[in-house]
């Protein structure tokens, strides 16, 4: 009961929080720049709210804080379209940041007891990703050259498995290491192997 309790909670919070902020930057001219930090420190609060109340009650911060971009970008699109120029501004030097950290905590033992395995795991993954951008675009007006390059598009996937494969590891849980070397894994195999075929299909098909 715990998981729809998390998600709805979640969302709501994110919904409610997405929803005032909305309103503050409408009432207040503030910076672009201003804005950003205010929604960064709303989103370490969120977190922070999530650790203080789990033994009571189960919060998704991330879905949280998912629910206050789709508020702006749903009720201030004009706003959101700013932000997001700042935010890839900001991603440049915050990606570095996350790759090292997740580089630096990797245990290259469990890349030798997971092996093949782990490989076998990303590719089997990967198959599935595929055909699943063929369903959804199975009614589209798309040409199959066009759809072979949205299955290639969809391949290199590298900052969410940076981001969350080390959450278990942080929570100290038995399977964490593994679970940390599978995602740095996927992502050694799965971001060089499409950004080459995306570069060497784009003007082909």
């Amino acid at each position: 009961s715990q998981v729809p309790t998390s998600i709805f909670l979640g969302v709501l919070l994110g919904v409610i929080s997405g929803y005032l902020l909305i309103k503050i930057f409408k009432i207040f001219h503030i910076r672009d720049s201003i804005k950003i930090l205010i929604i960064l420190s709303v989103s370490f609060l969120l977190i922070e709210l999530q650790k203080a109340v789990e033994k009571e009650v189960s919060i998704s911060a991330l879905l949280a804080i998912m629910s206050i971009s789709i508020m702006i970008k749903q009720r201030y699109t004009t706003l959101a379209v700013r932000l997001s120029i700042k935010y890839n501004k900001l991603w440049v030097g915050a990606e570095i940041f996350l790759f090292v950290l997740v580089g630096m905590t990797v245990d290259l033992k469990y890349v030798a007891m997971t092996g093949l395995g782990a490989v076998l795991l990303v590719l089997s993954a990967l198959i599935f990703r595929a055909i699943g951008v063929h369903i959804s675009l199975a009614k589209t007006n798309m040409t199959k050259e066009e759809r072979r390059f949205c299955v290639m598009a969809y391949i290199p996937k590298a900052t969410v498995q940076a981001a969350i494969g080390s959450i278990p590891y942080s929570m100290g849980l038995a399977c964490g290491e593994i679970v940390l070397t599978v995602a740095v894994l996927s992502i050694l195999i799965t971001a060089p192997l499409g950004a080459v075929g995306i570069d060497r299909l784009y003007k082909r098909i």
